[in-house]
């Protein structure tokens, strides 16, 4: 039995290969289409969507990682002071920023999370908190895959596009090519400002890498922002979170969710004391590192892109829509990001704010996430794909202009439909 981190899916593949190469990612795909099988590529779990839930072939390429090569700074496609790197699919993303880190080098954007291998972070378009650098798809510059036909194929520059966050459906992904930046040390700072400071576009438009995270029933948000170090001396590197966890403690965010699910009426109070709890800290170090927001408890999420210009208006909406009854002991965490080119990328082709909404395990989810689905849908948002939302096939094609393109470079890579589950028919449709 498969389930993921959160515990919110499961399911119970046929089997479950492991292959050590390249050879044997492709023998795989073959066995299984010869087989009348299908196929999901599986990373970590660490996504809250369905996306590898089969009963087909669970295609886990963990074995199959590591980073395999760096080009020379400065080449024609990365751009100037930017290097080439080429990783294989089942690196985790820790195991790339402290690969990177070592060489000297780094993600544009920096990510928090370390569990999610890249094959997975690029499929579902896993992005971080900067307002002018875009996600890990936007750094790819060359894809090598196996097809649903098993064949190992470089992904030609005309369907790079298509392939940067394409859901699992296109292939599995062996190897990329991702432009990467020399590391330079950040200064982080987690502090409590006033939810309308935080919600003012000078915000985030003032730091480097910005972010909050707010409880409706709150006037003081918990905001995180980063920039270039001017010092590397200031104190030891360490993480610095900016759930509530970071703030308060582990221990006291796990005691607060525990009382909330007991009884729910004490939400609202519990999470102003959490909020006024909230320590001011600094710490300076590689990105990754003080950026690391490990999870304090187990969480059901769901995360919507909506246009910049509406990201004030429907995160307010959002929280007093929460504030009516549903507030739970997790804030709603608020980003931004820049418009992407990934053709089923959450923030292709705009300017993007992201909003994400985390349900503890153990309480029901449902009406929160229905809640949420409503209030962005309200506002032209699309779901994070590694999250739980409710879009399907006409809702993708609604919101997607290059989504017949994308159904067109599918047919060719998987015109038997090996990678398919019932995910994807729900949201690409046959």
């Amino acid at each position: 039995m498969w389930t993921n981190w959160s515990g919110g899916q499961r399911c119970r593949p046929v089997a479950t290969a492991r292959p050590l190469d390249e050879a044997g990612v492709a023998g795989v795909i073959r066995r299984a289409a010869e087989r009348g099988q299908t196929v999901r590529p599986v990373g970590a779990g660490h996504g809250f969507s369905d996306l590898a839930v089969t009963d087909g072939v669970h295609l886990d390429c963990s074995a199959f990682a590591g980073i395999t090569g760096v080009s020379a700074v400065g080449g024609p496609e990365a751009g100037s002071g930017k290097a080439v790197v080429r990783v294989r699919g089942g690196t985790t993303v820790g195991e790339l920023q402290e690969g990177l880190a070592d060489r000297g080098l780094a993600l544009p954007v920096p990510l928090d999370l370390a569990a999610p291998t890249l094959g997975g972070a690029l499929a579902v378009g896993a992005h971080g908190s900067a307002a002018s650098r875009g996600s890990l798809a936007e750094q790819v510059l060359a894809l090598r895959v196996v097809d649903g036909r098993g064949r190992v194929r470089d992904v030609p520059h005309a369907d790079l596009d298509a392939a940067r966050t394409a859901l699992g459906a296109l292939g599995v992904i062996l190897d990329a090519e991702l432009a990467v930046v020399p590391a330079t040390p950040v200064t982080v700072t987690r502090a409590q400002r006033p939810v309308d400071e935080v919600l003012d576009p000078t915000f985030w438009e003032s730091h480097d890498l910005a972010e909050a995270a707010l409880f409706p029933s709150s006037p003081t948000a918990l905001a995180r922002w980063a920039g270039v170090a001017q010092s590397v001396e200031e104190e030891a590197e360490r993480g610095v979170g900016v759930t509530s966890a970071g703030a308060t403690g582990r221990t006291a965010l796990g005691g607060a969710v525990v009382v909330e699910r007991a009884l729910p009426r004490l939400a609202p109070s519990l999470n102003r004391v959490v909020s006024r709890l909230a320590r001011t800290v600094s710490a300076t170090g590689a990105g990754h590192r003080v950026l690391s927001s490990p999870p304090a408890v187990r969480y059901e999420q769901s995360e919507w892109a909506v246009p910049r210009e509406v990201l004030v208006g429907s995160l307010r909406a959002l929280l007093a829509q929460l504030a009516d009854g549903l507030e739970t002991g997790l804030p709603v965490r608020m980003r931004v990001g820049p418009a992407e080119r990934g053709w089923l990328h959450p923030a292709y082709g705009r300017e993007t704010g992201w909003v994400a909404v985390r349900v503890p395990r153990g309480t029901d989810p449902g009406p929160v996430l229905a809640r949420t689905a409503s209030v962005m849908r309200a506002h032209g948002g699309r779901p994070h794909w590694g999250t739980r939302h409710d879009f399907d096939a006409v809702d993708v094609a609604a919101a997607y202009p290059r989504f017949a393109d994308f159904a067109r470079v599918r047919d060719d890579y998987d015109p038997d439909r090996v990678f398919t589950n019932p995910a994807l028919a729900r949201l690409l449709g046959d």
